[in-house]
């Protein structure tokens, strides 16, 4: 019963989440200056005026702001997300899409940052203070001050066009048939949108996990185990990993908004078609229907990764269960 009441609620902030977002989004895209007539006929269209306007009085342009909306949600609900302006195909199959490539890339970003990130942060905490600390706090404050975009450029310019080892973006080889591309044709052409995306969200993970590295080795129970005879290695096993590997998988998860945001601008770097170049092309040209399909599509994105995260801070600490999981 308990476990039905949860599920319960869970589902219900999920809703009332994607209801406060879909108005939110919604009231603010139909105040932007963006004309979707003008999106969709293009500014040289020849139309007349009165096309024109047949065309807005079928869209339901001519209505007020809650019409429209309430409208747009009533098809929300029957599967219809409308028709993508840029792309010439419903939102839906569009995300789809597009989502197959950002979810390979952002899971292969998030694995390999959150374990490169958590064994740096617990090597800086072992050896606080000395060189490798030192160099690994200079690294991250680095990173989290540099915009995804620079770093994207920099990984192009050395990697690609000096060194020559990684195609300068795309998801395959230009020019080949999709019968001919490979999977190794399709993981060359991750690496560096991949290795971008990674140590661009390595950061936050490492100081967190050397800061909990540092406070446990300054407890007590630890200063007994030293006393006792164990040495650093006995200490990482048997002490700093069963207390810092759950937190810092917990903040993965809670991360996942940052890996959205950062991923949209990694794609468009190497032009990767996923759907954060979808996002931005929607953008440039005023492609409200996709626009919003995404916003709604990344909000139930980044709610899972919060449940997920507060679900395993349940586990971390039995206390929080017998109280609310909030998202």
């Amino acid at each position: 019963m308990t476990t039905t009441r949860k599920a319960a609620g869970i589902f219900g902030r999920m809703l009332l989440l994607l209801f406060l977002v879909s108005i939110l989004s919604f009231t603010l895209i139909v105040k932007a200056p963006i004309d979707p007539l003008t999106a969709y006929v293009g500014t040289e269209s020849t139309l007349s005026q009165e096309a024109r306007d047949e065309i807005a009085e079928h869209w339901g342009l001519n209505d007020s702001l809650p019409q429209r909306y309430f409208s747009w949600v009533k098809n929300i609900l029957r599967g219809d997300f409308g028709m993508s302006i840029t792309y010439k195909r419903p939102v839906i199959d569009v995300i789809r899409d597009r989502f197959s490539y950002s979810v390979v890339l952002m899971l292969l970003a998030w694995t390999f940052s959150g374990l490169l990130g958590y064994g740096a942060g617990i090597l800086a905490g072992v050896r606080k203070d000395g060189l490798f600390d030192k160099a690994i706090r200079l690294f991250c404050i680095v990173l989290q001050s540099a915009p995804t975009y620079w770093l994207g450029l920099l990984v192009i310019s050395f990697f690609a066009v000096q060194m020559g080892w990684f195609p300068f973006g795309m998801a395959i080889p230009a020019g080949k048939l999709a019968a001919e591309v490979t999977l190794a044709d399709r993981m060359h052409h991750l690496i560096l949108p991949v290795f971008t995306l990674t140590i661009v969200s390595i950061g936050k993970i490492t100081l967190y996990t050397r800061q909990k590295v540092t406070e446990i080795l300054s407890s007590d129970y630890i200063l007994f185990a030293v006393a006792r005879g164990e040495n650093t290695r006995q200490l990482v096993s048997r002490h700093l990993l069963r207390n810092t590997a759950l937190p810092a998988v917990t903040l993965q998860f809670a991360s996942f908004s940052e890996l959205f945001g950062g991923m949209a601008l990694a794609e468009t770097v190497f032009s990767y078609p996923g759907i954060g170049t979808a996002t931005t092309a929607a953008a440039m040209k005023g492609d409200v229907p996709l626009l919003l399909g995404i916003t709604l599509i990344s909000a139930l994105f980044v709610f899972s990764g919060n449940l997920i995260a507060n679900l395993l801070y349940g586990i971390v600490d039995p206390r929080l269960r017998k109280g609310e999981a909030h998202v």
